[in-house]
This record gives C-alpha cells, sequence and structure tokens, in this order.
C-alpha cells in the first residue's frame, strides 16, 4: 500500500497523524508520505510533529519550498527527516504517476 497525505493548512495536521496511525495498525509496512504546503508547512517546526516524526522514522516527509519561502521558514529550522521539495503540487502528481493513493487532510 501506498499512501501521499497532503496537509495544507495547520489545523488539520492532527487529523493526518491521526489517518496514519489508522493506516499503519492494519498496513505496519505501507508506504506512507507526509506532504505539507501552504500554512501547514509551520507543523514541521511543532514539537508535537517532530515527536511523531521521531517515533515514525520510516514515514517519508516532504515540505514545499515555496511555501517555506512564503511563511519564511528556513531550511535549517527544518527537522533532518523533512525532505525540502521545489513544489508540493508537482510532488503530489509525481507521487500519484508512481501509484500513491491520495488523502486530502
Amino acid at each position: 500500500m501506498k499512501v501521499v497525505f497532503h496537509v495544507d493548512e495547520l489545523g488539520m495536521i492532527r487529523e493526518a497523524r491521526h489517518n496514519i496511525e489508522h493506516i499503519l495498525l492494519s498496513e505496519p509496512k505501507a508506504d506512507i508520505v507526509l506532504l505539507m504546503n501552504g500554512e501547514a508547512i509551520q507543523g514541521y517546526l511543532l514539537p508535537r510533529v517532530i515527536k511523531f516524526m521521531k517515533e515514525y522514522p520510516h514515514i517519508t516527509y516532504q515540505a514545499c519550498h515555496h511555501s517555506m519561502r512564503n511563511f519564511h521558514v528556513r531550511s535549517k529550522q527544518m527537522h533532518e527527516q523533512v525532505e525540502i521539495i521545489e513544489s508540493g503540487v508537482i510532488g503530489l502528481v509525481d507521487l500519484q504517476e508512481q501509484g500513491y493513493s491520495y488523502i486530502k487532510c
């Protein structure tokens, strides 16, 4: 199972985390990407999100560089697990072309 979770609102990060945890309960080897853009990009700086990333190191975490610029988030502020991609939208298209199911949170 391959799934990409797309979050672009800060208030939806919690929902994404819960949905990811539910998938992992039934599919522990699921290939999961959490891609954040828009205002949600700031979520990667939150202690609870950093804790989640440490608890689930096998998940791929992606951040949109365009959103980082728009919300004044610097690369050096990001946790080492976060992969910075140029465009979140293009990243979503690429992942779907690779067979990932898309879930918007």
